[in-house]
């Protein structure tokens, strides 16, 4: 059978650059890799104060303020929420390199909504949660190991919100007249769907573009969770499809040959909230044998948050 060339659009490895000191950053990880040993501690006037060891093993005390929540797509506003940072642990931001040493915890014990990747986390005076998760999102796709320092690192997000997250509504189907399987769904923050201007890679930032991230465990790519891909969401709807085909890796791989489908025994379907929202995740197991009532059903939900996305038409 002849499959559709794919035109989803990858998320390319992507090698964060160190920040400096004071920036005000779209995103809500922090520029080291390799972070150790992350604690977390907010005042009462909701700086949060971060604090880990580097790679090298330099200590690092990061200031981190000024954002709450997201806008989930920009029809909705002019600027979407991002953290002010400072690696000075306040000589730059508040004029003494000691301000960390300041700052006193408010925060209560975390009991918030469970959390992928979570590191730590606790309730503030005013009800709102603050979060650290750790994520390799840099993962070479297509299944292939790691081979740079950048793809094996993880990085350190934090987040600051109040009231509902972002969700993953994730519907599993038989594609390709039912010979293959695959995902379709869409990201949604408060009911609107969660989508830039733009498609985010290694070279291009936008601050509400999010990719959705696919992991498979004990497929043909070997044992264990293995990177299948990241797919940007739909402008427009939030949406996103992805059946399981050989594919051939991007350039710049050690091999230009696909090495399997992808198709796995369970799946994880991750994404990066938008604004200063934690990352959320899906997970689930692979569909059996083919059930024409259950595929229905997915052609009923598929109508529902895709109808009318023509890129993903075809998987329909």
């Amino acid at each position: 059978m002849r499959f559709p060339r794919r035109t989803c659009l990858p998320l390319l490895a992507a090698f964060g650059l160190l920040v400096a000191p004071g920036v005000a950053r779209a995103s809500a990880s922090f520029g080291d890799r390799g972070i150790r040993d992350a604690g977390l501690s907010v005042s009462r006037d909701g700086v949060a104060l971060v604090a880990y060891a580097t790679a090298s093993g330099a200590r690092r005390h990061v200031l981190v303020w000024g954002a709450v929540d997201a806008l989930a797509n920009p029809t909705l506003g002019d600027a979407q929420q991002r953290f002010s940072f400072d690696y000075s642990g306040g000589w730059k931001s508040r004029g003494s390199a000691r301000f960390w040493r300041t700052l006193r915890n408010a925060c209560r014990p975390y009991d918030g909504p469970r959390l992928p990747f979570f590191v730590a986390g606790c309730k503030a005076p005013d009800g709102s949660y603050w979060a650290l998760q750790e994520w390799r999102r840099n993962l070479p796709m297509r299944g292939f190991d790691p081979w740079t320092e950048p793809q094996r690192a993880a990085e350190l997000h934090v987040s600051h919100w109040r009231g509902d997250l972002p969700e993953l509504q994730i519907g599993q189907h038989w594609t390709y007249a039912n010979a293959q399987q695959g995902f379709f769904g869409r990201l949604v923050y408060r009911g609107a769907p969660v989508y830039g201007t733009r498609t985010v890679s290694a070279t291009v930032s936008d601050a509400w573009a999010r990719n959705v991230t696919i992991d498979t465990l004990d497929s043909d790519y070997g044992a264990g969770w293995k990177r299948d891909t990241s797919i940007a969401a739909h402008r427009g709807n939030g949406g996103f499809c992805y059946t399981f085909v050989p594919q051939p890796p991007p350039a710049g791989y050690p091999r230009s040959a696909p090495h399997g489908n992808g198709l796995g025994e369970r799946y994880r379907v991750s994404a990066m909230g938008p604004g200063v929202t934690p990352i959320v995740q899906w997970e689930g197991p692979r569909l059996g044998a083919f059930d024409a009532a259950r595929q229905a059903a997915a052609t009923r939900l598929f109508d529902e948050l895709l109808g009318g996305d023509a890129h993903c038409a075809p998987e329909r």
